[in-house]
């Protein structure tokens, strides 16, 4: 089956086809490392993971590059205000951001450069730019790129350079030749981190910085560039530019960007308060919840983020997990074993067609269908337990063991060891035949999102509502 993905560069889908048989280089924008990671991060760290998953599974070799932006205006003031150097908040949030995606099941990157470790060659970028035209030094020590010589300039995010300088509010500047112009280097102000470098002391400007690093890790030309929503314009646009004049070739194949994660059906906004960090909805939610959330729409579709979306994202997880209770030993299924399975068809199926792992989960929903319908064929049932944990291990969920999973819970619920307690009661009280104190624990628990099943031999097994 033929891979396809939506390119952004050309607004359709096309066949994949590598530079290099059998082999992908990636490179994705990362964070901006001044602050805790927020729901919006999660969707791309998620998003980008799961891709990296699947195309490992189906037997390509990736190289995927994620980049830190660890020096811009924002970490220079957040460090000014904090009263501490840019390095020790770097580092701090570089420390929580590791631990967040952990948390979620993202698997670190091949390679995580640092704009602060490319500083050098930032400046081979941009002086090559210089040299070339395309760039030049202002006299206040910043050097910007000449947006007009740059013909195809737009292509990416479907703007028209013409319409972008009559639209352009911005004061004036006469240190810039044109309004749409952009810095590659920024000079330094007192006190701000700086390097040497042809024009005086200064730093990158942030769409320089990817260039350079994509350029070092990747090569002048690779294969998909990956993203948030909010950086087709100006970043990528940006860099597709930089890129495209300094090394004169194409820059990247295939364009991949992740939609727009929504809070109640507004934009996610600090000023409007409805602003979550990874962490914050981690004390509330299990991780898989999060990140089942996260792929149950299309990479590209945006999000709404809400209490009940939250919730119907545990349910759909508790049907995949209670299928798997009985099962918890069997191992997962190897993928050459279930080359041939239906359900293994149709779920590379949908993953082959741009990461589609709504359709994907809806076909694992068959699955689970047909393993709850197995029980009575103990064979035919670890079989199905296994191809279900298979796929599972492809998008990073299914990772806990299911009693675990059905009996976790975060805020304020009744913790498992208070449940396990009164449960013991229950099971006293109806030795001792007093059922009246047994009804009274079920209903109690049940009030408290608590559901106890009872079998035929006398024990009980419970799990989360």
């Amino acid at each position: 089956m033929t891979l396809h993905l939506y390119n952004t560069l050309t607004r359709q889908k096309e066949a994949f086809k590598p530079i290099k048989p059998g082999k992908i280089s990636m490179y994705v924008c990362g964070v901006t490392v001044y602050d805790y990671c927020h729901v919006g991060h999660a969707r791309v760290l998620v998003t980008f993971d799961v891709v990296t998953r699947f195309l490992r599974s189906q037997g390509w070799d990736v190289t995927y590059v994620r980049n830190i932006t660890d020096i811009d205006d924002k970490i220079i003031r957040r460090a000014q205000e904090n009263g501490e150097t840019y390095t020790d908040l770097t580092s701090r949030f570089i420390d929580y951001m590791h631990e967040d995606e952990a948390r979620l099941g993202v698997l670190p990157p091949d390679i995580e450069p640092r704009a602060t470790a490319y500083i050098s060659e930032i400046i081979a970028m941009v002086s090559t730019l210089v040299e070339k035209q395309y760039a030049y030094a202002a006299p206040n020590g910043d050097v910007y790129y000449r947006v007009k010589h740059f013909a195809e300039y737009g292509k990416l995010s479907n703007k028209n350079p013409d319409e972008l300088l009559a639209g352009a509010r911005i004061e004036v500047d006469e240190v810039k030749e044109d309004p749409r112009d952009f810095a590659l280097w920024k000079s330094a102000k007192p006190g701000e981190a700086a390097w040497e470098s042809p024009w005086g002391l200064g730093r990158p400007g942030w769409h320089i910085e990817c260039s350079a690093m994509s350029k070092d890790c990747c090569g002048v030309t690779f294969d998909i560039h990956g993203g948030g929503p909010d950086l087709p314009f100006p970043h990528h646009e940006n860099e597709i530019a930089q890129s495209e004049a300094a090394n004169g070739c194409k820059y990247v194949n295939y364009w991949m960007h992740a939609g727009a994660v929504r809070v109640d059906g507004e934009k996610m906004s600090k000023s409007l308060g409805n602003f979550f960090t990874i962490r914050d909805v981690l004390e509330k939610y299990h991780p898989e919840v999060v990140r089942f959330l996260l792929i149950s729409s299309h990479y590209r579709s945006p999000i709404n983020y809400a209490e009940d979306n939250l919730v119907e994202a545990r349910t759909g997880l508790e049907r995949f997990y209670g299928a798997l209770r009985d099962y918890a030993d069997v191992p997962a299924a190897s993928l050459v074993d279930i080359d041939q399975s239906p359900y293994y068809q149709a779920f590379v199926a949908s993953m082959n067609d741009d990461f589609n792992t709504r359709v994907a989960l809806a076909g694992m929903y068959d699955l689970v269908r047909d393993l709850n319908n197995a029980k009575s064929d103990p064979e035919l049932a670890h079989q199905l337990a296994a191809q279900l944990k298979a796929l599972g291990n492809i998008l990073g969920i299914l990772q806990d063991k299911p009693a675990q999973f059905l009996q976790s819970a975060g805020g304020d619920a009744i913790s498992a060891e208070a449940v396990e307690h009164l449960v013991a009661e229950r099971i006293e009280a109806k030795r001792n035949k007093n059922y009246a104190r047994a009804d009274e624990i079920r209903k109690s628990l049940l009030e408290q999102g608590v559901v106890l099943e009872d079998s035929r031999d006398g024990s009980t097994q419970w799990r989360r509502e």
